[in-house]
């Protein structure tokens, strides 16, 4: 039911969620030796929920190892800037889907009560 009442936007919101998660991760491990900044693909992991993958394995399925402009003589990827720039339009994208979602609610519940 929730396919046909919220369309591609409830996946979209749990991909977003699992980027916004990757993207902290990046930024925690800035300092970390060795770490490997990634990112999730969000039209490739919309793609596969799409699809029918779990939407835990849709994104899973889209992660990729961010190339670095400047490489780290630690062998560490993370870039700050470039993560906090992917972090904040994430988190407007995610914001926004949450808003679409919020007033399709809306939108259902006005028409239950019958206003």
């Amino acid at each position: 039911m929730s396919d046909r009442l919220f369309g591609i936007h409830g996946a979209a919101l749990e991909i977003r969620s699992q980027r916004m998660g990757v993207l902290g991760s990046n930024i925690a491990n800035a300092a970390t030796p060795g770490y490997k900044a990634r990112d999730v693909d969000f039209s490739a992991a919309l793609q596969a929920r799409l699809g029918g993958a779990e939407s835990a394995r849709a994104a899973d399925s889209a992660i990729q190892y961010r190339v670095p402009t400047m490489a780290s003589l630690d062998g560490n990827t993370v870039e700050m800037s470039t993560e906090q720039a992917a972090f904040a339009e994430n988190a407007v994208a995610y914001t926004a889907t949450l808003n679409f979602l919020r007033g399709r609610v809306e939108t259902v519940t006005r028409a239950i009560r019958g206003e």
